[in-house]
């Protein structure tokens, strides 16, 4: 491993594997991005990456999708409800209920670190950056942010340059990036927005490495995670690019 004056300031977060939204198993009652997940976690010394979105009332839940169709017994955009409306949500096979980003940091409280992805909705709306950063300036413990989308961490560098952040990315095949305008879907492509978001750290599709802008960002001494990782195998050839790994569905 490459111990640059980088990632010798970050070595937390790569010095374990990261809980894929929390160590969670369906099978077994567990769902990702809840309070149980995040237990497991914490109880494997895992680091945990989660996923924060803003409610109708502008507070940060932790929630991946952005509807509740497939993990709730409700349907409907996360975004067009309040959070009092969504602490009343269901989730399907588990009594967890949505927390806000503020109860994660409360269950967490430092003992393992956070990997915090802020979800976009690709609108240019800088809120949820904003309202992230109010409720993690008295947190202590050891975290991150990190989003596809630069606006967002472009904000987090201006707001609060002192908070470790990251650019989620990959080579942009996903159809969904088709809404998007072709120069932004260059521009998240080619990671060209690397030179005015400055991101700490990289966080990477493993499957789609090597790849030449990722190799660059390494040589410069930043680090780079991979997701989402799914075996023994994939770490091994995850890891030939990166420098942690993010995991589910196995113990890291």
């Amino acid at each position: 491993m490459r111990w640059s004056p980088q990632i010798r300031q970050l070595e937390w977060l790569i010095a374990r594997p990261i809980a894929h939204r929390g160590l969670h198993d369906s099978s077994a009652g567990v769902v990702e991005n809840t309070p149980s997940a995040f237990a497991a976690a914490i109880a494997g010394n895992y680091t945990i990456e989660c996923d924060i979105q803003l409610t109708a009332d502008g507070e940060a839940v932790v929630f991946h999708d952005g509807t509740l169709d497939r993990l709730t017994t409700e349907k409907g955009a996360v975004s067009r409800r309040s959070l009092s409306e969504l602490q009343k949500v269901e989730f399907k096979g588990t009594t967890d209920k949505i927390q806000t980003l503020g109860e994660i940091l409360d269950q967490v409280g430092g003992r393992v670190p956070l990997v915090i992805e802020l979800k976009s909705l690709w609108n240019s709306d800088k809120h949820l950056a904003r309202r992230a950063l109010e409720i993690l300036a008295p947190y202590r413990g050891p975290h991150a942010l990190m989003s596809y989308d630069p606006d967002l961490m472009q904000c987090v560098r201006e707001v609060s340059p002192d908070t470790v952040r990251g650019i989620v990315a990959d080579r942009i095949t996903n159809p969904d990036y088709q809404a998007l305008p072709f120069e932004r879907r260059m521009e998240l492509r080619s990671l060209s927005h690397v030179a005015h978001t400055r991101p700490h750290f990289l966080s990477y599709c493993w499957n789609e490495l090597p790849f030449a802008p990722i190799g660059r960002f390494r040589e410069l001494g930043g680090p780079v995670i991979t997701w989402t990782i799914r075996t023994r195998e994939q770490a091994a050839a995850a890891l030939r690019y990166s420098d942690q790994v993010t995991f589910e569905e196995f113990r890291a």
